[in-house]
């Protein structure tokens, strides 16, 4: 917990329907969830506010996924290790790549909440949160 405060993620996803399963099945969780429907919504929320997690769609418009996991990687290097990415594109050569070089935690489109909690609970363990 930070501060007394509820533990934070961010979750961004400009799928309504995915965005309400995140939403309603994080804030069960026990997490305050913000949502932003592109990488340029987020990048103002992350300069606004502390996260404890980043679920992060990589395929958003106006600044995809890959655009915004840059430029949390320039601007908050500490956050790298947070992100979970979701996406529905796994056939595609440049995210599967992309996945495997960040070294991060993926969700394949679609998931269950019951897939969000384990990649939630994982992504806690591994940052020690």
């Amino acid at each position: 917990m930070q501060n007394g405060t509820r533990r934070r993620i961010l979750v961004v996803e400009d799928e309504p329907s995915i965005s309400r399963v995140c939403s309603r099945t994080l804030t069960e969780e026990g997490f305050e969830v913000d949502i932003a429907v592109n990488g340029s919504i987020a990048e103002g929320l992350i300069e606004e506010k502390k996260y404890d997690l980043l679920v992060i769609d990589i395929r958003t418009p106006v600044m995809n996924g890959k655009q915004l996991y840059q430029s949390i990687n320039d601007k908050h290097p500490d956050l790298t290790d947070r992100v979970i990415f979701t996406t529905g594109d796994l056939l595609g050569g440049n995210t599967k790549n992309f996945l495997e070089q960040s070294g991060r935690l993926f969700l394949p489109k679609p998931f269950a909440p019951d897939d969000l909690r384990t990649a939630v609970k994982e992504a806690m363990r591994r940052t020690g949160k």
